[in-house]
């Protein structure tokens, strides 16, 4: 638990917001967010990180640190994704306290003097959770539930359903997340995991300022792919208890062949191709699946062990370091 009390010193917080092109969304963001936070009477220092945009995202990030100093903009050398670029970030922090949120808007701004309250009183990670189930597709309302009851049934951390990387974490809880090195990172997931005490804040999430969506499905399905294989072992117990199954079924049909010689009745076996068939493409297909969902293990090893950096570091703009 965080130990932060209030002082006569302000407190220093730290604010960490990925792009990747929100050009259009970035001008009405940044104004919204400096009115929420002149409202309140802490230390901030913005972090806008930069993942390998392609617009304009890039030169409004550099006009607004020109004109404000809280501002440090992080660029990537390349798009390296939503992931990495909220871990590149992170690491650049070091106040006391550090709110995480996406630049399109749908993360309110508004909320932060409520997270800070909610932090000081003794919680280490405020999480929000989205109540908007009624605005969103039925085709995406139906895949985040399939996502967080298959990620919390074969886990062993659980997930809160609708809460992103919108999130206030203490110096402790970001020190503890940064320490953690591995390539494929599902963030809600490795803070869920650290166990810190944590509390949920409910919000409506307003509409987009500007731009669309930039998860695609394929992204989608990357983050669902990395969040199963990096928190759970149960497709490799899948893969075991079919082998399993199979050598049952196996048995089951000797014993059943033995039958027929024990009673004398060898005569009525008639060998048969299709059920021969049959079970060669049932066992085939079993292997395939087992031996694909080992490759997949075998893949994430093989990207960890070759400690290849999550993010590259371009430039950082801004502040007392300008031009680092």
């Amino acid at each position: 638990m965080n130990d932060s009390t209030p002082s006569s010193s302000p407190l220093s917080v730290d604010l960490v917001i990925p792009l990747y092109n929100e050009e259009e969304a970035l001008s009405p963001f940044h104004a919204r967010l400096c009115a929420a936070l002149e409202a309140l009477p802490h230390a901030f220092t913005i972090y806008y990180v930069d993942d390998g945009s392609s617009d304009g995202t890039l030169k409004q990030l550099e006009a607004l640190a020109a004109a404000d100093r809280r501002i440090r903009v992080v660029e990537l050398s390349r798009n390296f994704g939503h992931q990495a670029a909220l871990t590149a970030g992170l690491q650049q922090t070091k106040g006391d306290w550090v709110v995480t949120l996406d630049g399109d808007g749908q993360h309110p701004p508004d909320l932060i003097g409520e997270m800070l309250r909610l932090g000081l009183s003794g919680y280490d990670i405020v999480l929000t959770q989205r109540v908007d189930e009624e605005k969103v597709s039925l085709f995406k309302r139906l895949t985040a539930r399939g996502f967080y009851a298959l990620v919390n049934r074969i886990g062993d951390t659980q997930i809160q359903p609708g809460a992103a990387d919108f999130r206030l974490m203490s110096r402790a809880a970001v020190d503890a997340l940064n320490s953690m090195p591995e390539y494929h990172r599902f963030i809600r997931g490795m803070v869920a995991w650290m166990g810190y005490r944590s509390v949920i804040l409910p919000y409506q999430p307003p509409q987009r300022l500007g731009g669309r969506s930039k998860y695609s499905l394929r992204k989608m399905l990357n983050l669902a792919s990395d969040a199963v294989f990096s928190f759970s072992l149960v497709p490799l117990y899948i893969g075991i208890s079919v082998g399993g199954l199979f050598l049952l079924l196996a048995l089951l049909e000797a014993v059943y062949v033995l039958s027929f010689w024990v009673t004398g009745q060898q005569s009525s076996l008639t060998p048969g191709w299709s059920s021969t068939i049959f079970v060669l493409l049932v066992v085939g297909g079993s292997l395939m699946i087992t031996m694909g969902l080992i490759g997949m293990y075998v893949g994430y090893i093989f990207q960890e062990v070759k400690r290849r950096p999550v993010y590259l570091v371009r430039r950082i703009l801004g502040g007392e370091d300008k031009d680092a």
